[in-house]
């Protein structure tokens, strides 16, 4: 079981995230919704340790998470990748498995019938030895669920995996969403676009720098905790239907 108690993170004084509390259970599915400058990426930086947070604690199972850095699996923004970087799929991936065979040492061959395996469960197997850059937005996001699979974790944090997927993609991505969850996978994935897909997760948490509200989809998404999350009206109830750029992560 993921803990957060009381998780407060400021940038230069001022409040990024306030007083956030919650528990995922293992094996959920749950996905982090909030309108654009809420603190989801935020959120996901400071459960690692990436950014230093000033009160508050996170623990998984009964130790810190920062201190069981094996146990979880980390896929950033797009954005926060250089495509540019010389190096291929194969490779990319296989660095999920430096810290099982040593970094510097050669894959053992575990290792590489484990990134064989987890390319293969995303389609890319095939494109093994493509560079990253060559690839598609769609494509390159699977390369990285591929490496977090690799890895082993129990504890998967996802931050906007289904940016630039296509609706084929997006379908194979909660297959294999589900398949973790049947492995007993703990998986908290921030929403770039949402619309639709709400009713695949288990549980919600809606953030706005507070969390508003933690629980099943049709539970959550109230006028209400709508209202108070993105400052939409109660007859805007049905917002999640669009596509407008407003409801992008």
């Amino acid at each position: 079981m993921l803990l957060v108690q009381c998780l407060t993170v400021n940038y230069r004084n001022v409040s990024a995230l306030r007083d956030i509390s919650f528990k995922l259970r293992a094996g959920a599915l749950v996905g982090l919704i909030g309108p654009n400058g809420a603190g989801k990426s935020t959120l996901i930086k400071a459960l690692l340790g990436l950014i230093p947070a000033q009160s508050g604690r996170v623990l998984y199972g009964d130790r810190p998470l920062i201190q069981q850095r094996r146990q979880v699996a980390y896929v950033p923004q797009r954005s926060q990748i250089d495509w540019d970087y010389p190096t291929t799929v194969w490779n990319v991936v296989m660095l999920a498995r430096s810290r099982h065979h040593g970094w510097g040492r050669s894959p053992s061959r575990q290792s590489v019938q484990i990134v064989g395996d987890a390319l293969g469960r995303v389609g890319m197997l095939d494109l093994k030895d493509r560079p990253i850059g060559a690839l598609s937005g769609g494509q390159q996001q699977r390369v990285f669920l591929a490496r977090a699979i690799a890895q082993e974790a129990d504890l998967l944090l996802l931050d906007e995996p289904l940016a630039a997927v296509d609706k084929k993609t997006e379908a194979l991505v909660f297959q294999i969403y589900d398949e973790l969850k049947a492995e007993g996978k703990t998986m908290l994935i921030s929403c770039h676009e949402w619309g639709g897909i709400l009713n695949h997760y288990d549980e919600l948490l809606l953030l706005n720098q507070q969390l508003i509200a933690q629980g099943a989809p049709q539970e959550i998404m109230t006028p209400e905790n709508i209202q108070l999350a993105y400052g939409l009206l109660p007859h805007q109830k049905h917002f999640h239907d669009s596509v407008e750029p407003l409801f992008f992560c």
